[in-house]
């Protein structure tokens, strides 16, 4: 499988599984052992619902408004009733068909009717346009010139008048039949928009699907310095969710089938009655909105109905050269399967989740990181930094020699290009540069002819300050051959080599006077 890194803030990006699992970068950090958690509900089976539809999906929705052909029948109330009359017949009928109170299958169109009259006459301006225009002013099926379609409640732009296919109040435009009878100007309208209409109901998108997506699973690993430099592979055991082999994910007995929800007779919502002639209707609590139920006894025994199992399984996931501590990688459909038994609808379309495992690099006792940079800092010896040399650097490929400058300090830096890390995400790509620094190494601890050294350089150098222990410096005059009389070897021997002048003359003059005289004439005499 073959890793590629995606943006840091970027969420993971849901899309369906392929043959071949896909890797991906993100950042964040964490560390392998064969610990596993699953994000997500925390019951199981859990379900995520994932829509891909352009239309959000409500969770309450306002019913379609039934037409009554007499909403004063419909209430029992006479035309000159009051609004108070008619508001008091209004709920003493809908309390007495609620359909949840209210078993007799007659009852839900009897108070869809209820409803119905009540939206007409609690409108002052319904109720003026029912009694001016009568019945077939709100019914669907009207036509002429009243009315050609379902009273005012179209909420369109152009729904008001029939004749341009709306169905408004005033068809003598031609609602079924008149001017521009096979014009829909909603039609047009939501072919540039994308939409449907102005609150129009009843359509459906024809390509809207729900697509069950199962839970991601979270691993962490800890891989170290030169794993994450080079690249690796990691084997991960985890236990997802999988789909039940004894029933293919139905959660179904073999010979057994499901049946319409009892609580909501099969259409999935449940109607709610509220105050103010509103009727609501949410999502079924016990078929979830599917309308089908599994029948107690017929749940597949190996899943309990879930269509689902856990199981455990072993992948190895491609750990790629570069990365950083704190990333993530994301193994595509590689977690939860979606649960397609008891909480879902028949032959529903799923997908798996994903798997996420947090990378933790190891610190290294000689390098540290600095993004696709490597630091590493050099201990020098004093008289390396002095005099100049070289010094033996490690890489991520061995080991390099590299000359050091006379003079060198401590703080120095120099810079071994595309001798770091992998850049992951870089256009440019390539690698990132070994940055040394140098360090030199001062000795705590001089022996006698360390310091003898030390000071007759510190002579040299003129340096007054420096401590001198050994008794090999002098407070006279060095140009003096006096003060170079008993003389340490050391200092002799370092006075010899650099010619010091006083140091010749005092030589000289002791050869001189060793007791060895030079004949003269009288004794050649």
């Amino acid at each position: 499988m073959n890793p590629s890194l995606i943006s840091k803030a970027a969420g993971p990006a849901r899309v369906l599984a392929q043959n071949a699992p896909r890797i991906q970068c993100l950042r964040k950090g964490a560390q392998l052992h064969t610990a596993a958690w699953h994000v997500g509900s925390r019951d199981r089976p859990s379900l995520r619902k994932g829509t891909r539809s352009p239309s959000a999906k409500r969770s309450f929705h306002a019913t379609n408004a039934v037409q009554s052909k007499d909403p004063y029948g419909a209430l029992g109330v006479s035309k000159t009733a009051s609004a108070g009359e008619i508001k008091k017949a209004y709920y003493g009928l809908a309390k007495k068909y609620h359909p949840d109170t209210n078993k007799d299958p007659q009852a839900k169109d009897k108070f869809a009717d209820i409803q119905s009259a009540y939206e007409i006459l609690s409108d002052p301006k319904k109720r003026e346009q029912f009694d001016q225009f009568g019945a077939a002013g709100f019914d669907p099926s009207g036509g002429g010139a009243p009315g050609g379609g379902g009273g005012f409640g179209g909420g369109h732009p152009f729904s008001g008048f029939g004749g341009f296919g709306g169905q408004g109040g005033f068809g003598g435009f031609g609602g079924q039949g008149g001017f521009g009878a096979g014009v829909n100007f909603e039609d047009i309208f939501s072919a540039f928009t994308g939409q449907q209409g102005f609150g129009r109901r009843g359509r459906q998108q024809a390509y809207q699907q729900e697509i069950l997506v199962g839970d991601n699973i979270e691993v962490q690993a800890t891989i170290s310095f030169m794993e994450a430099a080079k690249g690796t592979s990691k084997t991960i055991s985890i236990t997802p969710l999988s789909t039940c082999g004894t029933c293919k994910g139905n959660g179904l007995k073999t010979g057994t089938s499901r049946s319409a929800c009892s609580a909501c007779d099969g259409s999935g919502t449940r109607v709610h009655f509220m105050q103010g002639g509103f009727q609501m209707a949410s999502t079924c609590g016990t078929c979830d909105g599917t309308g089908t139920v599994i029948p107690k006894g017929s749940e597949c025994k190996p899943c309990s109905g879930n269509g689902v199992v856990r199981e455990r399984k072993t992948i190895t996931v491609d750990i790629p050269a570069g990365i950083e501590d704190g990333m993530r990688l994301r193994v595509d459909g590689a977690g939860d399967a979606a649960a397609t038994g008891r909480a879902a609808e028949p032959n529903a379309r799923s997908q798996n989740g994903d798997l996420y495992v947090f990378v933790r690099v190891a610190k290294d006792p000689k390098f540290r990181r600095d993004g696709s940079n490597i630091l590493y800092t050099a201990n020098i010896p004093l008289t390396t930094a002095l005099l100049g040399g070289h010094a033996e650097i490690p890489t991520l490929d061995g080991t390099v020699n590299v000359k050091v400058a006379t003079g060198t300090n401590t703080g120095d830096k120099i810079t071994l290009p595309g001798m770091g890390m992998k850049r992951l995400g870089s256009r440019r790509g390539g690698n990132g540069d070994l940055r040394v620094e140098y360090r030199v190494s001062m000795p705590k601890y001089l022996s006698a002819n360390q310091r003898t050294i030390v000071e007759v350089l510190a002579d040299e150098m003129g340096d007054k300050t420096a401590k001198r222990v050994m008794g090999v410096g002098s407070s006279r005059d060095p140009n003096d051959p006096e003060s170079h009389k008993d003389e340490g070897f050391l200092k002799s021997l370092w006075h010899t080599l650099t010619n010091n002048p006083a140091h010749q003359k005092m030589n000289e003059d002791g050869s001189q006077n060793d007791g060895s005289k030079k004949p003269d004439d009288n004794d050649k005499k």
